[in-house]
């Protein structure tokens, strides 16, 4: 079973509870969800004070490339041809000056110049589950705190975009949730990207109007219950729900087939669930979605690390290629960061079964749009990959780059539903050398 299936079983039924139309609750419900969750947002941030201005503005959308399982950085963006572990794969040049990347990604070299490379990325987290809260949330794991993924800082800043789509959506498999911002701010999962969500359409024999007397019907069967327990969790679902009718009716639900783009659009991100994935990303981003993830699995390469890992690469290459591309033409791409990243980088010792271990103390993510500094290398490591000689990187700076560059305020604080004070990163700083002048 792969790393995204075990996080899927966590994870499918929310999921799905936000698509599926025939278990609604009412419109009597929306004000509880909304009040329940301004009390765990708004009231509860520290010392009571209104949220700082956002460093950016408008707001820009993100899309997170997201390579599950931890890619090799040794032999994508930091490659180390020579080494005695640096493996098969030849360097080449690319649109950047001085910066090479590895041979099988042929097209993302011809957009390095819109790229900025960050090859001093370092962490303390070794594990999957671990590093893939770390790098969703900006927090290590804490069994006293549910911290919200960086999607559900964006749904809660967001809402509904233009009223209808959920502002945060994860393509082809499961992301992080809105921890205590409440699951309301929770991705919409998407398992199939370029195909219609599940259940987005009404029962056969359903029609509006039938609809609507159900969904009442629930309503006031659920409201003594609500009444009663005062639970947060019915509350949010009511919001969870709401939303769900919204989408249900709205004509941007179309932004989800991916089949309406011409063939030759297509063909250029690939025809492969990335692919597709990444062009519905830039779908919903038009669509008025501010956050989407897109995830690309099989990157924990512990045996069959080179045949894999190129198989991955012919896969990331055209799709994330061609999404820079498409949105620079659109003029998308200022007003739009794009995230390529995974939990951790791999060891560059090969091991006796071909592949490449976990490795957080050297790795590399990169980032494109939005203000970033395109065509550079930030940090550097030593000759093997090993260990970051030069401007190491850490997560919580990391993070509080993106944040910025997408409007929210790194240092604004959140409370608790027990009233702790929380911020969006984990004493981050913006890494300067990272953001255009």
């Amino acid at each position: 079973m792969s790393d995204t299936e075990r996080r899927m079983g966590r994870r499918t039924l929310l999921g799905l509870g936000a698509g599926c139309a025939v278990s609604l609750l009412g419109a009597r419900l929306q004000g509880i969800g909304e009040a329940h969750a301004q009390s765990a947002q708004g009231p509860g941030r520290a010392a009571g004070t209104p949220g700082r201005a956002t460093p950016t503005s408008p707001p820009r959308a993100c899309i997170v490339l997201w390579l599950n399982g931890g890619p090799s950085h040794v032999d994508t963006f930091d490659p180390k041809p020579g080494a005695p572990g640096g493996g098969p794969f030849k360097a080449i040049k690319t649109s950047a000056r001085g910066v090479r990347i590895s041979e099988h990604l042929p097209q993302l070299a011809a957009q390095a110049h819109r790229m900025a490379i960050v090859r001093g990325m370092i962490s303390k987290e070794g594990s999957h589950q671990r590093a893939q809260y770390l790098m969703h949330t900006g927090y290590a794991p804490n069994p006293t705190v549910d911290h919200p993924c960086l999607g559900g800082y964006v749904s809660h800043a967001a809402g509904l975009a233009a009223g209808e789509l959920p502002s945060f959506v994860s393509l082809g498999g499961p992301s992080e949730g809105g921890g205590f911002l409440g699951v309301q701010h929770g991705p919409l999962l998407v398992p199939e990207p370029g195909a219609m969500p599940r259940h987005v359409s009404f029962p056969p024999n359903v029609d509006d109007t039938r609809f609507d007397r159900r969904k009442a019907a629930l309503a006031a069967l659920e409201l003594d219950f609500v009444a009663r327990t005062g639970d947060p969790k019915i509350h949010d679902r009511g919001a969870v729900h709401e939303r769900a009718v919204a989408m249900l009716r709205s004509p941007r639900l179309r932004a989800f087939d991916a089949s309406e783009e011409p063939e030759a659009v297509r063909k250029a991100y690939g025809d492969t669930p990335f692919g597709r994935g990444c062009l519905t990303a830039r779908r919903l981003l038009e669509a008025g979605v501010r956050y989407v993830e897109v995830v690309l699995d099989g990157w924990d390469t512990h045996d069959d690390n080179f045949g894999r890992v190129k198989k991955l690469m012919g896969t990331l290459d055209p799709a994330m290629a061609t999404l820079l591309r498409e949105l620079d033409a659109r003029r998308l791409l200022d007003t739009t960061l794009v995230v390529c990243m995974g939990e951790f980088g791999r060891t560059p010792r090969v091991s006796a079964r071909d592949g490449r271990d976990h490795h957080p103390q050297a790795w590399s993510a990169v980032l494109a749009g939005a203000g970033i500094r395109g065509g550079i290398a930030h940090g550097e490591t030593d000759a093997d990959g090993a260990r970051v000689t030069k401007d190491p990187t850490s997560v919580p700076d990391l993070f509080a780059t993106i944040a910025t560059q997408i409007g929210l305020d790194p240092e604004r604080t959140f409370g608790t539903p027990i009233g702790r004070p929380i911020s969006i990163t984990d004493s981050g700083k913006p890494v300067a050398a990272l953001l255009r002048a």
